[in-house]
């Protein structure tokens, strides 16, 4: 969703289990491989309405990682990035319901 702040994402291709996914998107989209991560917590699956279009919504699979990582590679999904508190996501314009999806995790 150009223009709008989000968390690192991505669309399930086949059966691929959704963690395999999460780590999958985290090396495409900032270059930190899976060895530099690690699973804090994981939470249901979110019904998310995609106002983008008409009688839409995602399943997200809400995943939290840590790193101790610093560097970012942008892929050509993104334009910038940038470390957060989660207090501070009301100061950005995200994509719908990250602040929700968020929440569940902390």
């Amino acid at each position: 969703m150009k223009g709008l702040w989000a968390g690192i994402s991505g669309i399930i291709e086949g059966s691929e289990e959704p963690i395999y996914r999460a780590k999958r998107e985290i090396l495409e989209e900032t270059g930190i491989s899976e060895d530099k991560i690690g699973l804090v917590k994981a939470t249901p699956q979110m019904r998310v309405d995609s106002p983008q279009y008409a009688n839409h919504e995602w399943i997200v699979y809400p995943f939290l990682f840590v790193t101790q990582e610093s560097v970012i590679k942008l892929n050509w999904e993104n334009s910038e990035c940038m470390w957060i508190s989660p207090s501070e996501i009301s100061q950005f314009k995200i994509v719908p319901s990250l602040d929700k999806v968020l929440a569940s995790l902390l």
